[in-house]
């Protein structure tokens, strides 16, 4: 491939930068249960959740911090979790006996998205607060609560279809959750029916944007959504902000400016092509014309995580006399909820897989067949582009007899075309051998187990928790760990 090399080296911190730099570690982990396999490290996830906690300090705010379980089935994050204090968002029935099987109290959990009737009937049996998108599920909620004679209901009140106050618009997609703003009348007249079974606690919102203008905006429309509860008799007392800050996935800014760049002039056949078959990612050519949205991630986010929901909590509410949001929020004596999923497992795990074959093409490219498939380590099919980093197996250093960098397409060990790792050509420092691993960091975030399949009969990939120990690495399978695992006794 002509040109200089086109890297997307990941963003690395400590602990996973440790954990790297121990390939006999490494190799022993998948020599003994095989690749691919993903690791957990816990230790990193309790000092995440502080840092969110850090923001609440800052703007004098209390609130919860809840994970969204959905970005990681791993037991050892979640028992981890349940050590800080923070709480858990859960999305289904398994999630929930999970949650409550790991160490959660009721009080700490809030139940979203669709919900079957099991899943309904253990959250209203438990008492956990149940984020309703609906007056139907708030009827059906309140009718199994009357049914089974228990105890009032929290209830989260879902909205979404917010507008700006001020008359700009501000465009935003719409969304199948929740209860369009504009229909607030309504709900609330079906929450003072429903009065003897559900206990309306707070206001939420659910968006699927990236913007700090449309959540603002949302922000905004849930303080006064807040109002008409309190005018209505009702003592919210919570507005829950969702997740969608972010993970900064790239180390450097540049590396991600010339890779887009250089892709959209492959696509217009300005320079060669950079994917496999002339992929686009979205965009495409017509007539000499970029055409499209190019469906990437933006995997460098120099904005992102806490800093984000700093961010949004620092931004000024015109439609709210111009203060900033989180100071409306002290004001109220509110309390401030979010669900990061992918950001409070920022820097939580890798992923690793055995080279089994390089081989090159008829065409000239170079070929990498690993010990796993695209759905294992499911980061393009989230958009996320990142260089894996490659793990000697000889443990020779990776600028070993390298010469110079190499472009390759790393390949899944299923017969299908589509079984790609990466669709792009990838920089390595040298050509990987039969024997290394691939390092893939940062995927606890719904890049781990989210798409995983058991195809060809093939077990999924294994699971173990890692942490560092009198200046060494120690591990458990993830199922096996507990908190008093990693330190001798509960963790602060």
């Amino acid at each position: 491939m002509n040109g200089a090399p086109l890297h997307l080296q990941p963003r690395l911190e400590q602990p996973l930068t440790s954990l790297l730099g121990a390939p006999a570690f490494l190799h022993s982990l998948v020599d003994a249960l095989g690749s691919p396999l993903n690791v957990v490290l816990p230790e990193r996830l309790a000092g995440n959740v502080e840092r969110f906690r850090a923001v609440h300090r800052r703007h004098h705010l209390t609130g919860q911090v809840y994970f969204a379980h959905k970005a990681n089935r791993s037991s050892a994050l979640v028992r981890r979790l349940a050590a800080t204090g923070a709480g858990v968002d859960v999305a289904s029935l398994g999630e929930l006996q999970h949650a409550l099987g790991a160490g959660f109290a009721p009080g700490r959990i809030v139940a979203t998205g669709p919900k079957d009737p099991e899943f309904r009937w253990l959250a209203a049996l438990t008492g956990v607060t149940v984020g309703v998108d609906g007056q139907e599920e708030l009827a059906e909620l309140a009718a199994l609560v009357r049914s089974r004679q228990l105890a009032r209901l929290p209830v989260l009140l879902r909205l979404s279809g917010f507008t700006a106050a001020s008359g700009v618009t501000v465009r935003s997609r719409r969304s199948r959750f929740g209860t369009s703003i504009k229909a607030l009348d309504g709900l609330l007249d079906a929450v003072e029916r429903h009065q003897d079974a559900v206990d309306p606690v707070g206001v939420a919102y659910h968006l699927d944007t990236t913007s700090l203008d449309e959540k603002a905006i949302a922000l905004e429309g849930c303080l006064r959504a807040m109002d008409a509860l309190r005018r209505r008799g009702a003592r919210p007392r919570t507005i829950d902000v969702g997740g969608g800050f972010g993970v900064d996935y790239l180390a450097h800014a540049e590396e991600w400016d010339r890779y887009t760049t250089a892709l959209t002039h492959a696509v217009l056949g300005n320079r060669p092509p950079l994917t496999w078959h002339g992929y686009g990612y979205g965009l495409r050519a017509e007539h000499g014309t970029l055409r499209g949205t190019l469906g990437l991630y933006p995997a460098h986010r120099p904005l992102a995580g806490p800093g984000y929901l700093d961010a949004l909590l620092s931004r000024p509410s015109a439609a709210l006399g111009g203060r900033p949001l989180g100071t409306l929020l002290l004001e109220n004596l509110y309390d401030l909820a979010c669900e990061p999923g992918r950001a409070l497992v920022d820097q939580c795990g890798l992923s690793l897989a055995r080279v089994l074959e390089v081989r090159h093409t008829d065409a000239g490219d170079r070929l990498v067949r690993l010990a796993m498939t695209a759905g294992d380590v499911s980061l393009e099919d989230h958009g996320v582009l990142m260089d894996p980093v490659v793990v000697p197996r000889d443990g020779a250093g990776q600028d070993a007899d390298a010469g110079e960098p190499v472009a390759v397409y790393l390949t899944g060990s299923l017969c299908l075309e589509a079984d790609l790792i990466t669709r792009r050509a990838v920089f390595l420092p040298r050509s990987p051998r039969p024997g290394d691993l691939l390092a893939f960091a940062n995927t606890a975030g719904y890049c781990m187990d989210f798409q995983a399949t058991g195809a060809q009969r093939r077990p999924r990939a294994r699971k173990v928790a890692a942490w560092e120990d009198d200046g060494g690495w120690r591990w458990c399978l993830d199922e096996q760990y507990w908190p008093i695992t990693s330190s001798g006794g509960l963790p602060a």
